[in-house]
């Protein structure tokens, strides 16, 4: 069963205000919730077919995976005016992650070798997901830190564009970052199974 998720972002979409005069003020505010498809199965191979099937798709694609990753980006700016500049005022920054995860709903009964694997692969995809949506809370935090620190400008027009081209360049690295953190993990999924494998079986003998 490889592994092998996709997440969805958002561009950022900032609205505007403008202030006469007021301290500037960041915030980052991260929410995450989770939901869940079913699958059956009593083999290893009827897994893997439940996931292929009901697994969630990426955006712009029909393939299906084990567990996914949505992620949501918005944010708020205001602009102070004063002494013939513009500068940044308050920003916020807020960032939703939906994590996707399969459950297995016909587990009683199952053999203890096919509950192992489910164990360590289940695992591994909650583990994975969690990770994505990490990504995007560093992210975006990153992205507050350099709305921030933004210079000056002489209107709020072009602060308001400097603002847009900043949390363009924010949500590329996001995807780049989230593209490498896929790659690398597709080329250790079989170390790792097998790791997390014989971690539980050294478990369950270790407490017997």
């Amino acid at each position: 069963m490889p592994l092998a998720v996709r997440y969805m972002c958002l561009p950022v979409a900032f609205s505007i205000a403008l202030s006469v005069s007021s301290p500037a003020a960041a915030e980052v505010i991260a929410s995450k919730s989770y939901s869940y498809f079913d699958i059956s199965g009593k083999t290893a191979d009827e897994l893997d077919r439940e996931l292929s099937r009901r697994g969630p798709t990426a955006s712009g694609s029909s393939a299906r995976h084990p567990g996914a990753t949505k992620i949501r980006f918005g944010g708020e700016a205001t602009y102070i005016q004063d002494g013939g500049r513009c500068r940044i005022g308050n920003v916020k920054v807020t960032v939703h992650t939906q994590i996707i995860l399969p459950r297995w709903s016909s587990r009683r009964g199952a053999s203890k070798e096919l509950s192992l694997i489910w164990d360590a692969l289940s695992s591994d995809i909650k583990r994975h997901e969690e990770r994505h949506a990490e990504i995007a809370r560093d992210q975006a935090r990153a992205m507050e830190r350099a709305i921030r620190a933004l210079p000056q400008q002489r209107t709020c027009e072009a602060m308001q564009e400097l603002v847009s081209n900043e949390s363009a360049r924010g949500i590329e690295e996001h995807d780049r970052q989230q593209a490498r953190f896929d790659r690398v993990e597709a080329v250790n999924f079989q170390k790792r199974m097998l790791r997390l494998l014989n971690n539980r079986i050294n478990g369950r003998a270790g407490g017997k």
